[in-house]
C-alpha cells in the first residue's frame, strides 16, 4: 500500500490544457473515486498516475518516490480497464498468471498467487475456462484477478463496470467494495456513475474541465455542495436549481422569492449585494401540501410510480420543470394542480457565479 500525492499536476495536448494544476493527496489504504461528466479529465488523470500519459507539469509521488519519469511497470500500480483485454486463447488460470510468468516468478509461487486471487474473487471453478466461456461479470473478475496477483501498492480502476448490465454492476460493485476491505490497498477508481462513486468511495474527487470542483466524503458532497456544479452533479435525481430574486431582510438575513417561489427567509453569514441567487432543493426534500399552502405551486406533467416511491415531473408557473419524490402510493395524474413545500434547512443557496452561500440557521417560509 502507498500514499499517492499530486502536486500542481497539469497535462497539455499541444496548446490545449486538459488537467489544470491539481493538488490532491490520497492516503494509504484509501478508496478514492474520480467522478465527473465525459471529457472532464478523470481518465486522463488516472492514466497519468499509471504512467500511461506523460505529466506536463507538477509532481507525482507514490509513497515517497517521485514517479514523473518512472516506467509504468516500476510504479507499483496495477490497472483494471473498461475493456477486459483478456487473451482469448488462454485459460483464466493462464490469463491471471501471465504477468507473473513474464516476470519469471517460480511456478509454485505463481500457482499459489493465482489460486489465492481466484479464492478472493470467488472464481475457483472458472480457472480452466477460456474468456469466450465467461459472462461479462466473470471476465471483469478475471481482469481484477490479474491485477491482484501483482500485489500492487495502488489499484487503478478505469470505469471497470460500464460494459455490464444493471444487475451485474450491482454485484460487481459490492465485489469491489469487499475486495477493498479484504486487501486494504489504496484504490483509485474512475467513473461517470455517481451511484458507484457514492457507494464505493471513502473520498470523492469531483472534476470538471480538468479542475477539482470539490473533494470530500460522499455524504459531505451530498449535503454540503460547495458550488453549483457539484450541487447539480451529485444526487439522483439531480438537485432542482431555481434562480430567484434576493432581498435583504435585516442583518444576516436574506429573503428569496420568484414568480414560482413564495417568499422564504434564510439566515446567512455573509452580505448579499446581488439581486438574484440560485436556490437548490433536492427532489427528496419536497413534500406534497394543499395548494393554498404551497411554496411552489405546480402542475403534474409526468408521474413515474416505482413502488416504494413516486417521481413527479411538474411544471412551474414560469414554465420551468421541477422534480419531486413522494410516497409510492401518492394518487397523482397528468394535469393535476399540486402544492410543493420544503423545510428551509433542506434548501441550499448559491451565488449565480457558482459558490455556495453559507446559511447559519433557517426560518420557515414567510
Amino acid at each position: 500500500m502507498a500514499q499517492v500525492k499530486l502536486s500542481a499536476i497539469g497535462k497539455r495536448f499541444g496548446a490545449v490544457k486538459v488537467i489544470n494544476g491539481i493538488d490532491l493527496q490520497i492516503d494509504d489504504g484509501e478508496f478514492v473515486v474520480f467522478v465527473g461528466p465525459s471529457g472532464c479529465g478523470k481518465s486522463t488523470l488516472l492514466r497519468m498516475i499509471a504512467g500511461l500519459e506523460d505529466i506536463s507539469e507538477g509532481d507525482l509521488f507514490i509513497g515517497d518516490r517521485l514517479c514523473n519519469d518512472v516506467a509504468p511497470r516500476d510504479r507499483g500500480v496495477a490497472m483494471v480497464f473498461q475493456s477486459y483485454a483478456l487473451y482469448p486463447h488462454m485459460t483464466v488460470y493462464e490469463n491471471v498468471g501471465f504477468s507473473l510468468k513474464m516476470a519469471k516468478v517460480p511456478a509454485a509461487e505463481r500457482d499459489a498467487k493465482i489460486r489465492e486471487a481466484a479464492k478472493l474473487l470467488k472464481m475457483e471453478e472458472l480457472l480452466e475456462r477460456k474468456p469466450a466461456q465467461l459472462s461479462g461479470g466473470q471476465r471483469q473478475r478475471v481482469a481484477i484477478g490479474r491485477a491482484i496477483v501483482r500485489e500492487p501498492k495502488v489499484f487503478l480502476f478505469d470505469e471497470p463496470l460500464s460494459n455490464l448490465d444493471a444487475a451485474l454492476r450491482v454485484d460487481m460493485r459490492m465485489g469491489i467494495a469487499q475486495l477493498h476491505q479484504d486487501v486494504k490497498a489504496t484504490m483509485i477508481y474512475v467513473t461517470h456513475d455517481q451511484v458507484e462513486a457514492m457507494t464505493l468511495a471513502d473520498k470523492i474527487v469531483v472534476l470538471d474541465q480538468g479542475k477539482v470542483m470539490q473533494v470530500g466524503a460522499p455524504l459531505e458532497l451530498y449535503h454540503h455542495p460547495q458550488n453549483l456544479f457539484v450541487a447539480g452533479f451529485i444526487g439522483s435525481p439531480k438537485m432542482n436549481l431555481l434562480t430567484v430574486d434576493a432581498k435583504g431582510a435585516g442583518a444576516g438575513k436574506i429573503t428569496v422569492s420568484s414568480g414560482d417561489l413564495a417568499a422564504t427567509t434564510f439566515d446567512i453569514n455573509e452580505t448579499i449585494t446581488s439581486e438574484s441567487v440560485v436556490m437548490g432543493i433536492r427532489p427528496q426534500a419536497l413534500k406534497l401540501v394543499p395548494t393554498d399552502q404551497a411554496q411552489l405551486p405546480a402542475t403534474v406533467r409526468i408521474v413515474e410510480h416505482l413502488g416504494n416511491e413516486t417521481v413527479i415531473n411538474a411544471e412551474l408557473a414560469s414554465g420551468g420543470n421541477i422534480l419531486a419524490i413522494v410516497p409510492g402510493d401518492a394518487p397523482l395524474k397528468y394535469g393535476e394542480k399540486i402544492g410543493l413545500s420544503f423545510e428551509t434547512a433542506d434548501a441550499h443557496l448559491f451565488h449565480t457565479s457558482g459558490p455556495r452561500i453559507e446559511t447559519v440557521s433557517k426560518a420557515k417560509a414567510a
